[in-house]
């Protein structure tokens, strides 16, 4: 079975051996690149710029699952993004290839002697390994900074270190992550760059919102992407089905997300209703969610009416806040 794909163009391996032999020179770098932030995509832009300087193929390395999740699976950290959604936003943010290894207890317990010579020089034919400085590597993290310079002199690369890049505060997916539990959707997207997102299939759900006079399109249980507290959100449904040309590629909406506590619920759901729309058949299409701004926190109504006139005045706001892309 292949275990070379390709998203957004460019090329994506999932084992060291399948590395093609003229994919180098490289330029390389190497993290979790939880939902690429704007710390990450600095250290992506040095190294695609140091690439096009180098006659050079610009490359990340990554791995799945989160490390944390396998060395101590009780701490792992909420995934931000997907797989899939990390590879199409490395993709975005100019690498050639990415290297997407397998963290398992064997890979983990390599030194950082080896695991350099085995990515790095045999199979990435690496010129330049870019990092922050605080990057560390091999078995309990005994490789850093100093360990990489030491191996680049061995082997013939150049480590290129760079700053933290943040305002105040360094960017990082820890702290998108506290923001998505506070519901601070504009902070979190102030760090990545771009509306923080949860992709899933529409699926059937309990059709309230239609009976209200809001349908809203549920997504799947199983959807991927950290969703952030409960409450009511402006933003927009994305149909990665339909080209970014299409009218309705990426429509305006209002977003649920909690149990619904008027109604007594239980689960916990992400439920989209895109502004003005009745006419969309969603069910089984794969779709993406983006946060835009939080309007409210989740209230028990007492009663339909209430409930109704309060969606109303949040449909009001998403419509304020986040326009038609016609209009």
């Amino acid at each position: 079975m292949s275990t070379r794909t390709t998203v957004a163009a460019v090329l994506v391996i999932t084992r060291v051996e399948d590395v093609p032999a003229d994919l180098g020179p490289t330029v390389v770098t190497m993290g979790n690149f939880d939902g690429v932030h704007r710390g990450h995509q600095a250290l992506l832009e040095r190294v695609c710029g140091l690439a096009g300087e180098r006659d050079a193929t610009p490359v990340a390395v990554t791995f799945d699952p989160h490390p944390i999740a396998v060395l101590r699976p009780d701490e792992a950290p909420e995934a931000l993004a997907g797989l899939e959604a990390r590879m199409s936003r490395l993709a975005d943010a100019g690498v050639a290839a990415t290297l997407v290894l397998e963290f398992t207890t064997e890979l983990a317990a390599m030194t950082p002697e080896d695991f350099v010579r085995a990515v790095f020089v045999e199979a990435l034919n690496v010129r330049v390994v870019v990092c922050g400085k605080d990057t560390r590597f091999g078995v309990r993290n005994s490789g850093d900074v100093s360990t990489l310079r030491d191996l680049g002199d061995e082997h013939g690369f150049e480590v290129v270190v760079l700053d933290d890049v943040g305002t105040g505060r360094r960017y990082s997916s820890t702290c998108v992550r506290e923001a998505l539990r506070e519901g601070d959707v504009t902070a979190a997207a102030d760090i990545l760059g771009r509306p923080h997102t949860v992709t899933g299939m529409v699926v059937h759900g309990f059709e309230r919102g239609r009976e209200l006079g809001f349908p809203t399109a549920n997504l799947a249980q199983n959807s991927t992407g950290m969703v952030p507290a409960d409450g009511v959100y402006a933003g927009y449904l994305v149909r990665p089905s339909l080209a970014p040309i299409h009218p309705d590629h990426r429509l305006p909406a209002a977003i649920s997300v909690g149990t619904n506590p008027t109604f007594e619920g239980t689960q916990r759901t992400v439920e989209a209703y895109v502004l003005d729309r009745t006419d969309l058949d969603l069910y089984d299409e794969v779709v993406t969610v983006e946060f835009v701004q939080r309007l409210r926190g989740n209230v028990k109504f007492e009663g339909i009416e209430p409930l109704i006139e309060q969606m109303t005045r949040d449909v009001d706001e998403a419509r304020r806040l986040c326009p038609a892309l016609s209009d």
